[in-house]
């Protein structure tokens, strides 16, 4: 029943920003994996839709998808819910978890390094397959297990990031490290996400348009696993790169889409992510404007 009326929430929420007059979009970066230091404005809330669909050698492919709630708590706080299934093909669709995320902005001005401080807890099955992120010695092979089997094994887990970004003449370049831990006696595993990203021009045009190159975002990221407290290393990792594409739409509206390719056996040889989101504009004052009018 729980699981129900969070995936009517999500549905009734995403039909709200196709109808709201006050969705405002600003440029957004075109990652999947990594993160700028750029957060949420304050009372904002952005509604993402993300898809992925991946290879599996030696058995099905599987799509996997999200549903992402993300709202500017204050100038340095951003906090994020997030609702995730997934479909194995040849198996069925389930429900796989949720998790809530926070990024914090220690400093208030633009730097020529700005850090960012992320956490983040999940609570998962181990039928989870979105891919959100590369971390410890999780590889291809893992994901081989049954639904019916996996959705078992339930996992409660802390994610630790410490996200550097700098912007130079247009460019983003950033880099996050992972540090992630089960909430059991699990080790701690490491991860890293590489990314660099650029509009396809920086001077907006003097009319509306949708196609224009200011419109674009164009980029690529790396990501994978650093192995764990016990085996640091590359050592029966998997890792990927995955050029990266962002259309800011004028209507409010993002598109994002990325081709990913692994890099070593332990990867999955192909994965295809794409995101569409809105953005509405002053949700918290809208929100709160019934409850002032009562005093």
């Amino acid at each position: 029943m729980l699981i129900r009326r969070g995936l009517v929430l999500s549905c009734v929420l995403f039909l709200i920003t196709l109808c709201s007059p006050h969705t405002i979009k600003a440029q957004e970066n075109p990652y999947f994996v990594a993160y700028d230091h750029y957060i949420e404005e304050p009372g904002n809330l952005e509604i993402e839709y993300f898809s992925t669909f991946g290879t599996q050698r030696a058995g099905n492919d599987f799509h996997s998808f999200w549903t992402e709630f993300e709202y500017g708590a204050t100038a340095w706080w951003t906090t994020e819910f997030y609702l995730d299934g997934q479909t194995t093909f040849g198996d069925n669709t389930i429900f796989t978890g949720i998790r809530w995320e926070n990024r914090f902005r220690p400093l208030k001005r633009e730097h020529f390094i700005n850090p960012i401080l992320y956490v983040e807890y999940e609570h998962k099955s181990a039928a989870d397959k979105i891919l959100k992120e590369g971390e410890g010695h999780d590889v291809e092979s893992d994901f081989l297990t049954p639904n019916a089997q996996a959705r078992r094994d339930i996992r409660n887990e802390m994610e630790l990031k410490l996200i550097l970004s700098s912007t130079f003449k247009g460019w983003n370049f950033t880099e996050n490290t992972l540090a992630a831990k089960d909430l059991s006696n699990s080790p701690w595993e490491f991860g890293y996400a590489l990314g660099a990203s650029r509009p396809l021009a920086l001077k907006a045009s003097a009319k509306r348009c949708t196609l224009c190159p200011q419109n674009f975002v164009a980029g690529v990221e790396m990501y994978g696993g650093l192995g764990d407290r016990y085996h640091f290393g590359l050592h029966d990792t998997s890792h990927y790169v995955a050029p990266v594409l962002g259309w800011n739409l004028p209507s409010g509206w993002t598109l994002r889409i990325s081709p990913g390719f692994g890099l070593n056996d332990n990867s999955h040889q192909f994965l295809l992510r794409w995101e569409l989101s809105r953005e509405i504009n002053g949700f918290g004052s809208m929100v709160g404007r019934p409850f002032r009018n009562r005093q």
